[in-house]
């Protein structure tokens, strides 16, 4: 039994996430005025988001798959076979006492 490494090129496409910001304007209307002006004071504070967004990173590690053995079986058939025996024999002619 014999083991060994084989190498392959491999290229897949894998999705990535990446925060963007948005500005959204709504005109103010009779239905929302009340929603619209709840919420702190107009200022001119300056307000700070965080965008973040994903790095694609690639990692080789070796990890155990699967387990090889490698054993005997023994197998025991029957066949048919013809083939001329030879073998001896004697007679004896006469009184023979047993």
């Amino acid at each position: 039994m014999r083991k060994y490494v084989v190498t392959e090129e491999v290229s897949t496409t894998v999705p990535v996430r990446k925060e963007k910001a948005v500005l959204e304007r709504e005109p103010i209307t009779a239905d929302n005025v009340d929603a619209a002006t709840e919420g702190p004071a107009i200022s001119d504070e300056e307000h700070e988001v965080t965008l973040s967004e994903e790095e694609v990173v690639v990692e080789k590690k070796a990890v155990p798959k699967e387990r090889v053995r490698l054993d005997k079986e023994t197998e025991i058939a029957e066949e048919q076979v013809s083939e001329e025996v030879r073998k001896e024999q004697i007679e004896a002619e006469g009184d023979i006492d047993r």
